[in-house]
Order: C-alpha cells, then sequence, then structure tokens
C-alpha cells in the first residue's frame, strides 16, 4: 500500500546555512561546507522559514521510501554536526600473524607501515605510506 504523502520537518540551528538544489544538499559552518547527494532517493526537499527548517517530503511512497526519509534527515544531520563539531577519526593497526610496524612521518603527513606481509626489507613494497 503506498501513501499519498508523508513527511518529516527538522530545525536548523543557528549560524548553519543549508542550501537545496536539485536533491543536493550544501551545509555551510564555522568548521566548512559539506555537501551530499540524494539523487537516487525520491524525496523532495524544501527549505521553509527563512531556512530555519528543511522539509523532506515522499508522493505516494512505499514502506521502504518512507524509511528513507528519517535516513535523509539522520544524514542532514550529520552534516550540520560536522560543520558545526566535527569528527575525530582513530585508526587501530589489527594484525593476524606478522607484527605491523607504524611510525608517524617527519612532518606528521604520513604514516609508514613497516613488516606488513612480513617482510624484513626496507623501502620496496613492504613499506606503504598514506597521506592525510
Amino acid at each position: 500500500m503506498k501513501t499519498i504523502l508523508a513527511s518529516q520537518t527538522m530545525d536548523i540551528p543557528e549560524g548553519v546555512k543549508v542550501e537545496v538544489r536539485a536533491k543536493q544538499i550544501k551545509v555551510t559552518g564555522s568548521r566548512g561546507t559539506l555537501t551530499r547527494n540524494f539523487k537516487h532517493l525520491n524525496l523532495d526537499f524544501q527549505l521553509m522559514e527563512g531556512g530555519r527548517k528543511l522539509k523532506v517530503d515522499a508522493w505516494f511512497g512505499s514502506r521502504k521510501t518512507m524509511a528513507a526519509i528519517r535516513t535523509a534527515i539522520s544524514h542532514v544531520t550529520n552534516l550540520i554536526t560536522g560543520v558545526t563539531k566535527g569528527y575525530k577519526y582513530k585508526m587501530r593497526f589489527v594484525y593476524a600473524h606478522f607484527p605491523i610496524n607504524a611510525s608517524i612521518g617527519g612532518e606528521k603527513t604520513n604514516i609508514e607501515i613497516r613488516n606488513f606481509l612480513g617482510e624484513k626489507k626496507k623501502g620496496g613494497s613492504a613499506r606503504w605510506c598514506y597521506y592525510y
């Protein structure tokens, strides 16, 4: 059974600017700008009350489309958290048999991984560098 119209709204906090353009959401805050593309979902996005509320509509949707409304709002909430508070990621190294040695480079911009597959030589395929 299809529902004719289902909609949910969310409040946008102060200091955050949200732009909607053809199912592409752009969120700007004190920590930068994030964008997210929702073109794969059959939803309508509208800014209301001068950009202080975001309304998500689903017309003639099935049960999966109704669930996608809350999912889209959760994604936008995560975008808002990212541009206001930010996120912190921690990396953990796990190995099964050969112990991995990791060290941070001199300028703290890369990670060197040694003894990746049990190899003992330096600089060959056993050395990996990740830049962030």
